[in-house]
């Protein structure tokens, strides 16, 4: 080969799909080649024109547009266009304009036609387009982990044991000992069927109610350890504040119920009937249990010095979830079930410090913990409401030291204070039930930028300890009003496009400007964010309860008020740029760096790049959908 097509070579092997072909195949391409040079603003396809070449972008930019006119796609260095032209009729599908000095490598159709007929990795790349690229990256992921993909019935391996409320607990030990199994499901009469109670010989349910359950540490702790007599009746000792899983469930699902609950047996049911019970045990298959040890290290531990010396162990947790493919949904909710934790264990010593509380309450988690979505890197977001009875004379001092005690034990363990000040040792977000409602239904009625900000962070919420129906009334209150408040609605979108996705970077990868960051991307601050943000306001606007933003979209899918196909593209643009900012962290914590949001996009993959750039995409795409539809008449 000459210099020139040695040159030509080398740059193609750089780059998918070309890196997957022999280098006799790719050296024969390479002295096929022809380069031309585009201006900035040169058109270089029109719509309907004949097309006979595979374009490659050997440096510079390029945009291609729809038919109408609307911006689809922007182009850089080793992207490929005019592929679907040529695979349909010949003709230029989408027009393209140079958006700066660009140098253009043209591939002789008879050659693409080669390649795409006679090597398989090539057609398939070829044939997909950006966005189902993206999904094809998302999809990888998502089957890779047996987690995600296994439902909870494959870990059955036996009918459940079960045993009528009436049997005392010398039955129940007796039972288990002959069965060898760890727990019980205990059943009575189903009133609303009251013909229906026989229990077959076989030991399964039918036509029973499930009442209750009793494992074998039941019997330890509330048998044996306060010395109950043995014909104690199993109904005073049961659990009956059930935590159950459906057998078409996700193995991930059952463990994270088991992670949220501290249990270690679940009922799996099936149309409402048990037809089994897993246990830790069977989850160990599927899970290195890492994040299922930390939890149960975190409720038995004694002080706040205790608490943070798991700070490790956590930060392992996430690490090794990363490592072994487990997806940004599974990552983010493992890591807000050990974070809730945290806050349970600290609510527990609190009121063994300062005595049970005056009057009942429920303590909030806000933002990423309550969606469901934290990582590594947080701060605390909480709140507390009050019962109605509260009387700031007898019962403020109560509550501000449960508060503060709560709040500084957070931040050793890593959930550093919030800057803002969204936190239950601010009196502002120390409230009862009724003003909590008064705050909601203001914001919704009267937004304000200030309350704008407030809808945004305290609309994602959950509860963690105490009465935690109320949060339920809470989440009604901000669904009903909201779907019928169009200026509240408009008010949202507006603030939702205050955070643009980093588009530029893929020009010249500088795109942070503030000084301490202006060589890196906060995938953050100009990724995830703004798409949880746009998430939610389609999720107002349709009356919907979820607080997770995969399950808000799904909810907005199932109202179709995105365009056909929007909603996938959505999910599979929040995966992906949530995982490459799960990775920089893990990567970070492995090198010994404090983990952050800012990634350097010199240092992500060619991969990597190409499918953010189809990620921030969507989410321009969506921006623009959002302010179309909710701001038009505000």
């Amino acid at each position: 080969m000459s210099v020139e097509h040695q040159e030509i070579f080398e740059h193609l092997r750089r780059y998918t799909p070309f890196n997957t072909l022999p280098d006799d195949t790719l050296a024969h391409v390479a002295q096929q080649v022809e380069v031309s040079y585009f201006k900035a603003g040169t058109q270089i396809l029109t719509f309907g024109e004949e097309i006979s070449d595979l374009y490659f972008i050997r440096s510079g930019a390029v945009e291609l547009y729809r038919r109408n006119g609307d911006l689809f796609n922007r182009l850089s260095e080793g992207d490929i266009f005019g592929q679907l032209g040529l695979l349909i009729g010949k003709r230029v599908r989408f027009p393209a304009k140079a958006l700066e000095d660009t140098l253009i490598y043209f591939i002789p159709e008879p050659v693409f036609t080669e390649l795409f007929e006679r090597h398989e990795q090539f057609a398939d790349y070829v044939e997909v387009a950006d966005k189902n690229r993206l999904r094809q990256a998302v999809s990888r992921r998502r089957d890779a982990n047996e987690l995600m993909t296994s439902p909870v019935s494959k870990m059955i391996s036996r009918e459940p044991v079960v045993l009528p409320n009436t049997a005392t607990v010398w039955d129940a030990a007796r039972i288990m000992t002959e069965e060898s199994v760890s727990s019980l499901v205990i059943i009575g009469q189903d009133n609303r069927h009251p013909d229906h109670h026989h229990l077959s010989s076989a030991g399964v349910v039918d036509q029973q109610h499930m009442v209750g359950i009793i494992t074998d540490r039941d019997l330890r702790t509330r048998v044996v350890a306060p010395g109950l007599p043995l014909d104690t009746p199993i109904a005073e000792i049961m659990s009956t504040d059930l935590i159950t899983v459906n057998d078409t469930d996700y193995v991930f699902e059952a463990m994270l119920a088991m992670l949220r609950h501290n249990v270690h047996h679940l009922p799996v049911l099936r149309k409402r009937r048990p037809v089994g019970v897993i246990a830790l045990s069977d989850i160990i298959r599927y899970e290195s249990q890492n994040s299922l040890f930390v939890v149960g290290s975190i409720f038995r531990k004694h002080s706040v010095e205790e608490l943070q010396s798991l700070s490790g162990e956590v930060r392992a947790s996430f690490v090794r979830m990363v490592n072994e493919d487990a997806n940004s949904r599974m990552i983010g909710s493992a890591m807000a079930v050990i974070g809730r934790s945290y806050k349970q264990r600290l609510l527990e010593l609190a009121e063994e410090k300062l005595g049970p509380p005056p009057i009942p309450y429920c303590f909030l988690a806000l933002g990423s913990m309550a969606r469901d979505e934290q990582l590594i890197v947080t701060d605390q977001d909480n709140a507390l409401i009050l019962d109605d009875r509260y009387d700031p004379a007898l019962h403020s001092a109560y509550f501000k030291q449960l508060a503060t005690f709560v709040s500084d034990g957070l931040a050793p363990c890593g959930f550093t204070y919030c800057t803002g000040g969204i936190m239950a040792t601010n009196t502002q977000w120390r409230q009862p039930l009724t003003v909590w409602k008064q705050y909601f239904t203001e914001w919704i009625d009267k937004p304000t930028p200030e309350t704008l900000l407030h809808s945004s962070i305290f609309f994602d919420l959950d509860g963690v300890w105490g009465k935690t129906e109320w949060v339920e009334e809470l989440r009604s209150l901000i669904a009903a009003r909201a779907v019928i408040s169009k200026r509240f609605l408009a008010s949202m979108a507006i603030n939702a496009l205050n955070r643009t996705p980093p588009l530029g970077f893929f020009k010249d990868f500088v795109v942070e400007h503030d000084g301490k960051h202006n060589q890196w991307i906060n995938l953050k601050r100009r990724g995830t964010a703004p798409l949880i943000d746009l998430i939610r306001v389609h999720a107002l606007a349709v009356g919907s309860t979820s607080q997770n933003s995969f399950d808000r979209l799904d909810d907005v899918i199932e109202a179709a008020v995105l365009p056909l196909g929007r909603g996938p593209d959505l999910r599979d643009a929040l995966e992906f740029i949530s995982m490459v900012r799960i990775r920089h962290q893990a990567l970070s914590i492995e090198e010994g760096k404090e983990p952050d949001n800012n990634i350097e996009p010199d240092k992500l993959s060619h991969f990597e790049r190409r499918n953010l750039k189809d990620a921030f995409q969507v989410l321009s795409n969506a921006q623009k959908y959002l302010k179309f539809k909710y701001t038009r008449a505000g």
